[in-house]
């Protein structure tokens, strides 16, 4: 069952539960564009692990009330909102590409309620010193992020039209056939079920418009709000070094900026090995 959460300021948003009810909170914040859907392990996995896996839509995606104009460091107040209705005091958070720098934002702002956080394939702040933030990126993205530093009219225009293309055939964002895609990736895509679950994802986060994938694209090229320096719960960032989407290089300046960090930099792994290593990383998060 979604429940609609309500937050202070009026606004709704989608919030979903899986695994064990009584397991140790986490938070999944979902990737760019993405929903509270998934990809997901599977209840029955998570429950044995004894996690109780919290998501949500984040502002513009599926069933969740936009905020546009929206920082990273916005999504502190609506994770504390839901933990709030889910009568939550404490939780860790995990963040798979696009969600992975609101897990940071959760981590320095909510320390007192933040236990452990994870961030896989993340990106790195839109001016981190010493970071080339396009190298390694594929034209895509380049072309995405380039246009979310000229304003929304052109990012609007841009996403807009891929998600209408995604209402009409939800696999179209799916990169099984990428000519961008690295081999480690093409590997992964391959599997009907994660094909599935991307066309799944997809298609409820774009199901109304495109709106929370330009608030976000836009958000990340802003200034995000807090410095993740100031994390100080213990934290893993995970990259594939092969990855295109989100380059390794900015979870390498994340782990020399955030003190004590463990970064795990995977050799022949690219952006969807996240997926295969998300329930480890779950079960790190669950042992703090």
């Amino acid at each position: 069952m979604t429940a609609l959460v309500r937050t202070p300021d009026g606004r709704t948003l989608a919030v979903d539960q899986s695994g064990s009810p009584g397991g140790r909170p986490v938070f999944l914040l979902h990737g760019t564009p993405g929903s509270r859907v998934g990809p997901l392990p599977r209840p029955t996995l998570l429950y044995r692990m004894g996690i109780r896996l919290i998501t949500y839509d984040r502002p513009g995606y599926g069933l969740s009330d936009r905020l546009a104009g929206r920082s990273v460091a916005d999504v502190a107040a609506d994770v504390a909102a839901i933990a709030d209705f889910l009568d939550v005091a404490r939780f860790a958070v995990i963040g798979r590409s696009g969600g992975a720098p609101h897990a940071l934002a959760c981590a320095a702002l909510l320390p007192d309620r933040t236990t452990r956080l994870a961030a896989l394939v993340p990106l790195a702040p839109r001016g981190a010193e010493g970071l080339d933030w396009f190298e390694g990126m594929s034209p895509s993205n380049v072309v995405e992020y380039t246009a979310a530093a000229r304003g929304p009219g052109p990012l609007t225009a841009l996403l807009t039209s891929v998600a209408d293309q995604v209402r009409a055939d939800p696999t179209r964002l799916v990169p099984a056939l990428d000519a961008e895609l690295p081999e480690p990736d093409r590997h992964v895509v391959a599997d009907f079920g994660i094909r599935r679950m991307l066309a799944g994802t997809f298609a409820e986060a774009l199901r109304h418009s495109a709106a929370g994938w330009v608030d976000d694209a836009l958000a990340f090229s802003a200034p995000w709000g807090f410095d993740p320096a100031a994390i100080g719960v213990p934290t893993l960032l995970w990259h594939g070094d092969e990855d295109v989407f989100s380059p390794a290089g900015h979870a390498r300046w994340l782990g020399r900026r955030i003190p004590g960090a463990t970064v795990v930099i995977e050799e022949g792994a690219a952006h969807f090995g996240s997926l295969r290593v998300l329930p480890d990383v779950l079960a790190w998060l669950a042992a703090g």
